[in-house]
């Protein structure tokens, strides 16, 4: 387990034998051993992606203005991205937090695993997976989608305190950005609530219409997606954040670290607020004629 990963300065490269054996890269086979159910759901979501970027030329529905298969594509890629990360941040936690962590992992597997299945399932019925309630079927899936969602934000608030009681190694920079990441994630998840109770992303207009390509966001009204995204990939942004200032700066005294992590901490939850408020106003990112 992770007392291997804690020196955080030394990324654990990937590791490739071409020739009769195929080698996993490092830290996905430690992750595999440390974690394998929250693994597994994480190839689940790459398996995804493969059968979305198939269909897409093959299928010519559309849902909302965009191809059927575009939503469980970027579910799966954002997917995987957020359950390896998770992963390899908890795994800087003691050891004697790593019977908790192990059922943080597990919450998180599941309930990503039944979000995409019940994405996928819409979409394969040519229909949208959030915010429909045009049927009792269409309304328990979402709501079914939003109760996975709860757990797997209680489980992050619970990683959240646990980064916070017992320190996670590495340098004073990387922890900040562990937990202000995890903090930031959860910022994001409340944005994704107030879709929920609006079950709507765009303001000012109908969900669909013109937007950007492939993600969609609306460039005729705001999209609160916007900030959503941003915050959701606070979880990547922060920790690489703290990993470049210790390499770039290793010689900063520990109490510089944490302000600096806390000011990027800063600038990006205003970066949030920013398109949050902007999204409210009815404005668009990038807006076309």
């Amino acid at each position: 387990m992770k007392t291997i990963f804690a020196p955080v300065p030394a990324i654990r490269p990937a590791v490739f034998r071409l020739g009769a054996h195929w080698r996993r890269p490092a830290w996905l086979r430690l992750l595999h051993d440390s974690y394998p159910l929250l693994t597994w759901v994480g190839w689940l979501h790459v398996a995804v992606v493969a059968g979305a970027v198939i269909l897409w030329p093959l299928d010519h529905r559309t849902v909302t203005d965009l191809n059927v298969w575009i939503k469980p594509l970027k579910f799966g890629a954002s997917g995987v991205l957020y359950l390896w990360t998770l992963g390899w941040l908890l795994a800087d936690l003691p050891a004697s937090t790593q019977a908790n962590v192990r059922h943080i992992s597990r919450l998180a597997g599941i309930t990503m695993a039944g979000e995409i299945i019940l994405i996928c399932m819409q979409a394969a019925r040519g229909t949208t997976s959030h915010f429909n309630l045009s049927s009792p079927f269409n309304g328990a899936v979402f709501a079914t989608m939003g109760v996975l969602i709860m757990v797997n934000t209680a489980a992050i608030v619970w990683a959240l305190r646990l980064t916070f009681r017992y320190r996670p190694a590495g340098s004073e920079a990387w922890v900040w950005g562990i937990r202000l990441g995890l903090g930031l994630f959860l910022v994001g998840s409340l944005v994704g609530g107030a879709m929920s109770s609006r079950t709507a992303h765009t303001v000012g207009a109908a969900d669909g219409g013109a937007g950007l390509p492939l993600l969609g966001w609306s460039t005729r009204a705001g999209d609160l997606r916007t900030a959503h995204f941003l915050g959701l990939h606070a979880l990547q942004a922060l920790p690489l954040a703290g990993w470049l200032l210790e390499r770039t700066a290793p010689r900063l005294r520990t109490g510089l670290q944490t302000g600096a992590m806390c000011l990027i901490a800063l600038g990006y939850a205003g970066a949030m607020g920013w398109l949050y408020w902007q999204a409210i106003g009815g404005l668009p990112l990038l807006a076309r004629p």
